[in-house]
């Protein structure tokens, strides 16, 4: 286990840094394994009630402004996930820039009792790339964004999508893997 980590949060410790007006509703987890607070930010008027997750090896999570993240989302960064501002991720969405896992099976095993016995390691290559998702952008329940997909400005992630690649501006996406729809009319946007 992360002792650092249990003693911050169970002294009154911070383990994120919220902005003016930020709320943690009585559903969200802030899970930052890291040994700083600001490696989890969350901007002003946002409301949490997902649960956000920086890996001790370098995680770092930046929500924007006027954000909202759904009970049962899931945050996880071992790299870097930046929101941006007024996004509205639904319930149940996973987010994730790494494969949270080595691929290896004896490395992926060790991985875990690792875990088990004395919390995450403080390095491990999981093949994290950078996620970000830009101003704008509507997520649906129960979508999953993989490492290193940018999601551009104002684009609509439909429900149950798994995004697995970049996604334009302005452009509804859905499936499994995810694929434009339709981009947004003038009016729309």
């Amino acid at each position: 286990m992360n002792i650092d980590y249990w003693l911050r949060r169970f002294s009154g410790k911070a383990t994120c840094v919220m902005g003016k007006g930020a709320k943690l509703a009585s559903s969200a987890r802030i899970r930052n394994i890291c040994n700083s607070d600001k490696h989890i930010l969350v901007g002003d008027h946002t409301l949490i009630s997902g649960e956000l997750l920086a890996f001790p090896s370098q995680g770092n999570i930046s929500v924007g402004k006027w954000c909202y993240v759904g009970e049962g989302s899931k945050l996880w960064a071992a790299m870097s996930i930046t929101i941006g501002d007024r996004v509205l991720i639904s319930h149940n969405v996973n987010i994730f820039d790494s494969l949270t896992h080595p691929i290896n099976a004896q490395k992926r095993h060790h991985h875990y009792k690792t875990i088990m016995q004395s919390g995450h390691p403080p390095s491990i290559d999981l093949g994290a790339e950078p996620v970000t998702i830009k101003n704008d952008v509507w997520i649906g329940a129960n979508a999953c964004v993989l490492r290193g997909v940018t999601i551009e400005e104002g684009a609509i992630i439909g429900v149950g999508s798994v995004v697995t690649k970049n996604v334009p501006p302005y452009t509804i996406v859905a499936g499994n893997p995810a694929q434009v729809i339709r981009e947004l009319n003038s009016d729309e946007r």
